[in-house]
């Protein structure tokens, strides 16, 4: 076919798909000692060749003739050992050569400009084959954390060896100067459940042959999406260190009990005009306005157009591929809005296949207008539409914290007016819920998730402003005591919300970058972790320790379907605004706490509420967090400290809040009286 000429609107058409669609399972180079056959899909090329190299870069290239074979696809098998053998694909479309990678490569050489044959088996490193992941019985059971592989480990005071790369994920043992645990035991301390990577497949803006200029990038410009970023690995050279080293931080992260999420971005890739897909089969992979220029839904200058049956084949072969060979544990979606939802739900069923514990979420937003139909994108409004997928809740990160795109907008924490109904819609997570008022939520006027696992419930991340940075913009005259009061408010109703809560790295010891809101190419000194704060926030720390301990404890904060938050989460009428509460009834979730009061009151006034029912413990309050009573109250009444959220249990068997000791003095100071009373008395 000749793609100058028949425009966008034959790809999509039944008799493209006819001719075109390939189903096989042999895209790319399929390694066997004997010979190596290589597949490519090529509709529009009137000739192609394989190129052969011995090195990743350099030299001169053997050219092998490639035929033209079923559905599109072109083929040739060279025999021979080819292990370690870098190739690319010669092709002429249009009476034009161009060559490029090959978009199935499952290893690459430096910077990602040449595939790679790789014996996968060999990259294994002892053990994978047994590797488990470790136990998730529901998702509303996830706590993730959201980290960049290099800001956990770069710092001086990290502790960390292996710095800025793939390894020093799973270092063990690590201590600041301080003797705080750093690193991987620092999450295990915390108690989360899944560590969400910034993305670490190949990406384009870091040059892997110049790793000691401070280079940096959050990833979000795909080049290879079946090949790990090679600047995070101790040898970006060699085409299979990079794997193995990847398989180890996978396998060590198991093995402490944390899963491992991918941040994905199969919505755009770095290059557009040149980049290796549209070289290969120009104008299929990408979405296109009317007057032909790229669709910008991304606002990095392209879109995939995955509504196209072999992109989305790209994109479900790929999730597999990295479910499958790298045993990922979850997939988190950027810009998900800009996905078809058939091509979402084809990853959800694809992915059931391996293990239906595999969490998929994503952003149910896009960047910018997009040619795909709204009724087809995968937005935050469509969740309905796409079971077992979750999407953010922005409706709850402003309400908490203030706009993320107006710095000196508060929320409800911070002085904001207004947002106890999007505090209340994040609390249900995103669920249809008879008390909410909807004309009053910050994006949305009706609930959007069907089931409480399908909310993603957050209040800060690598994108904006850091918490602690938004606070010091909304509130500058506070003092540093009442900023980490709200801090310490805002992540306590993120962690007892229904759904599944997501902390930004840091956030737990007051996380800054220094007022940069985007820092995607900022420097480690503005993005990684300094893990001194950990010393000088050790309260604030072991408050979100505390929180995490309640959530995985108490049941009641892990409800599992709407009907289930509906008859056993119930909010109280408040006394003032800015306030929020509710009670947790009937043993919800089969939770051994029967009752259970979730208070939070963002005034700077300490406000009386009035509970249902008398006799509660505390267990969180403004100071500490946690699963142990730290305070008896008899009455009805509780006073909420201003800017503190409070966590209670009732309890039929409370006596007195006064210590032993008041009881004894008191019966002493009776039986004393009483003998000088009878003493009297006899001697009258």
């Amino acid at each position: 076919i000749d793609v100058s000429t028949v425009g966008c609107a034959i790809f999509a058409s039944e008799e493209f798909y006819n001719e075109f669609h390939y189903d096989g399972d042999d895209l790319g180079a399929i390694y066997a000692k004997e010979r190596t056959p290589f597949r490519v899909w090529l509709p529009a090329a009137a000739a192609a060749s394989l190129m052969l190299y011995e090195e990743g870069s350099g030299g001169e290239a053997v050219e092998i003739i490639m035929h033209r074979d079923v559905q599109g696809t072109w083929k040739v098998t060279v025999e021979g050992d080819l292990k370690g053998k870098f190739y690319t694909y010669k092709v002429v479309v249009d009476g034009s050569e161009r060559e490029a990678t090959d978009p199935y490569a499952k290893a690459v050489g430096i910077n990602g400009r040449r595939g790679m044959v790789v014996d996968l088996s060999e990259t294994n490193p002892d053990g994978w084959e047994n590797l488990q992941r470790p136990p998730l019985e529901k998702f509303t059971d996830v706590i993730i954390y959201e980290l960049h592989v290099r800001d956990l480990s770069m710092h001086e005071n990290s502790g960390i060896i292996n710095k800025g790369k793939f390894l020093g994920v799973i270092e063990e043992g690590t201590k600041s100067p301080d003797g705080k645990k750093t690193g991987l035991d620092h999450m295990k301390e915390l108690g989360i459940t899944h560590l969400h990577l910034l993305p670490v497949f190949d990406f384009r803006s870091i040059d892997e042959t110049r790793l000691e200029g401070n280079a940096f990038n959050w990833g979000y410009d795909p080049q290879n999406y079946n090949v790990p970023e090679g600047s995070f690995s101790i040898d970006p050279f060699c085409g299979i260190t990079r794997i193995k080293e990847f398989k180890k931080m996978v396998q060590g992260l198991n093995e402490n009990g944390i899963r491992v999420i991918m941040d994905v971005v199969y919505n755009h890739t770095g290059y557009t005009a040149n980049s290796h897909l549209n070289l290969l089969v120009p104008g299929y992979y990408y979405r296109f306005n009317p007057d032909g220029s790229f669709s910008n839904g991304s606002g990095c200058g392209n879109e995939l157009a995955d509504e196209r049956s072999m992109v989305r084949k790209m994109i479900v072969d790929s999730v597999i591929f990295w479910a499958t060979e790298y045993k990922i544990d979850g997939f988190r979606f950027d810009l998900m809005g800009l996905h078809d939802i058939e091509t979402m739900n084809e990853i959800r069923k694809a992915l059931d296949k391996i293990d239906p514990t595999i969490l998929i979420y994503g952003e149910g937003w896009t960047a910018g207008a997009t040619p795909l139909p709204s009724y087809r994108q995968a937005l935050k409004v469509n969740i309905p539409k796409m079971p077992g997928i979750a999407a953010f809740s922005d409706d709850i990160r402003d309400g908490i914290k203030g706009h993320v795109f107006n710095a000196e907008a508060p929320g409800f924490v911070n002085g904001g007016l207004g947002f106890e109904e999007s505090v209340k819609f994040g609390i249900v997570a995103s669920t249809r819920h008879d008390q909410i008022d909807y004309a009053a939520v910050n994006y949305s006027n009706a609930p959007w998730a069907k089931k409480p696992a399908q909310a993603i419930n957050y209040v800060s991340s690598h994108d904006n402003h850091t918490l602690w940075d938004k606070l010091a913009i909304t509130n500058p005259n506070d003092s540093i005591e009442e900023r980490i009061k709200m801090h310490k408010l805002s992540n306590a109703i993120v962690l007892t919300s229904q759904g599944i809560p997501f902390l930004h790295a840091g956030v737990e010891v007051l996380r800054t970058k220094g007022g940069d809101h985007n820092s995607y190419q900022s420097p480690d000194s503005v993005n990684m972790l300094d893990w001194s704060r950990k010393t000088t926030y050790n309260e604030v720390f072991q408050y979100h320790k505390g929180l995490i301990e309640l959530r995985k404890q108490r049941p009641a904060f892990r409800m599992t379907s709407t009907e289930d938050i509906q008859r056993h989460l119930r909010f109280l009428d408040m006394p003032q605004k800015n306030m929020v509460g509710y009670i947790l009834n009937d043993n919800a979730n089969d939770d051994e706490w029967e009752t259970i009061a979730v208070l939070f009151n963002a005034n700077e006034e300490n406000i009386e509420v009035t509970l249902p029912a008398k006799g509660w413990g505390v267990v969180v309050n403004s100071e500490v967090a946690g699963t142990e009573i730290v305070e008896n109250i008899r009455s009805d009444k509780v006073i909420v400290p201003s800017r503190t959220a409070m966590v209670l249990v009732q309890q039929s068997d409370i006596k007195d809040d006064l210590p032993i000791s008041v009881y004894l003095s008191g019966a002493v100071v009776i039986i004393v009286g009483l003998y000088y009373f009878f003493k009297k008395r006899s001697k009258k």
